[in-house]
């Protein structure tokens, strides 16, 4: 009896003639998780892929690699036998000694496609359960409500056998979707929309705006840290650290303190516009929750917008606090963003930042800078660091 991992996908069914494009972008996804883990061998199924060729004792660990990839509905190690009968049966009690040997009650849920078969997916199911009773003295049927499931697949010429089916992140293989530039915070918001956007299929660039000596090269690292769990999920990120000091200071100095904060979030804009396009990336990103921040207001976003010829994603703006703060936790990029180093943008909030701009007296406040010539210093000043995979 052999082991393999059997890996589905999901929304991937949906794609029609360009379903072999996203089949592929997720083979390539699954090898890069599985690097150093064997041999690896990926067999296509329908609806699933079939794993193998690892290192037997690290199985637990490759799934949990899989887990980790976009595209990836769920994982189960699964034993593999001939489809006789006999063999499943006799497969299936040792799978069920072997990781439910604390027993309880169980149900056994069949499917064949292989419509040939002699016995149809309740026959299966009622023979493999018969034999799991009559082998194991600590267990018992119950079809309504077991404590765990016995599933059996029997293909045209192999069958499957698992107990245990582990939840991936669903979505669309990184790189099927174009790749974004993301505005990267110390805060909890902005990994989560870039973690969602990921999801979706899309590979990201991010860009951090530093601001020494207002912000601490720790800030600076607690940055990079959120950027390589990003990356963990599987797509290298260039970290693009801007200075922007000049830039606040000019601010401060020459415009309407009231301002500041959509003064700011504008150059911020205009910089990540320039870098995503050097990048070839199709749209900008942002953690932006409606109404959370004076800057994030319907008028505010709107003001901030205005600059941009690139659309700007928001995966977050209608989702309550304690959703991102969840959603942060689950990916892993809580504990970091709450670690005590400001960001660039709490620095020079001003008491009563406007909450409603004008676009007329934005602009008034915009003619007291030399625009061109901040940016062009904050960029020849800024740094590229490739975080994660290569």
């Amino acid at each position: 009896m052999d082991s393999i991992i059997l890996l589905r996908y999901g929304e991937i069914h949906l794609k029609g003639l360009n379903r072999p494009f996203f089949e592929h972008k997720l083979v390539q996804a699954i090898r890069v998780a599985a690097r150093g883990f064997g041999r690896i061998e990926v067999e296509h199924g329908q609806g699933r892929f079939f794993i193998s060729g690892y290192e037997p004792a690290r199985q637990e660990e490759l799934m949990a690699a899989l887990c980790r990839v976009f595209g990836v509905h769920s994982v189960s190690p699964a034993a593999v036998v001939g489809s006789d009968m006999q063999e499943v049966r006799a497969a299936a009690v040792e799978v069920t000694k072997a990781e439910q040997g604390q027993g309880g009650s169980f149900k056994v849920e069949a499917r064949r496609s292989n419509k040939h078969y002699p016995l149809n997916s309740m026959e299966i199911a009622a023979d493999v359960g018969e034999c799991v009773l009559d082998a194991m003295d600590n267990v018992r049927v119950n079809v309504h409500d077991p404590d765990f499931r016995v599933y059996v697949e029997v293909r045209a010429e192999r069958a499957f056998i698992y107990t245990r089916i582990l939840p991936g992140p669903g979505g669309m293989p990184l790189g099927s979707a174009g790749k974004a530039m993301l505005l990267l915070s110390g805060g909890i918001d902005s990994p989560v929309a870039g973690y969602m956007l990921m999801r979706r299929g899309v590979e990201l660039e991010a860009v951090y705006f530093n601001s020494p000596p207002h912000t601490t090269e720790r800030a600076h690292l607690k940055v990079k840290k959120l950027a390589e769990v990003l990356s963990s999920y599987g797509c290298p990120i260039r970290l693009h650290s801007v200075y922007f000091t000049e830039i606040q200071e000019a601010i401060y100095e020459r415009c309407d303190g009231d301002y500041t904060v959509i003064l700011m979030r504008r150059f911020m804009m205009r910089i990540a516009q320039r870098l995503a396009q050097e990048a070839e990336c199709g749209c900008l990103l942002t953690g932006e929750n409606l109404g959370q921040v004076a800057s994030q207001t319907m008028q505010a976003i709107t003001v901030t917008n205005a600059i941009c010829d690139i659309p700007v994603f928001r995966p977050l703006i209608a989702y309550d606090k304690n959703e991102i703060v969840d959603k942060a936790q689950q990916i892993g990029t809580y504990d970091i963003s709450i670690e005590p180093y400001e960001d660039c943008c709490t620095v020079f909030v001003p008491k009563h930042p406007v909450t409603k701009p004008r676009m007329k007296a934005v602009l008034i406040e915009e003619r007291k800078l030399d625009i061109d010539a901040l940016i062009e210093r904050a960029l020849e000043k800024s740094e590229t660091t490739l975080i994660g995979l290569e």
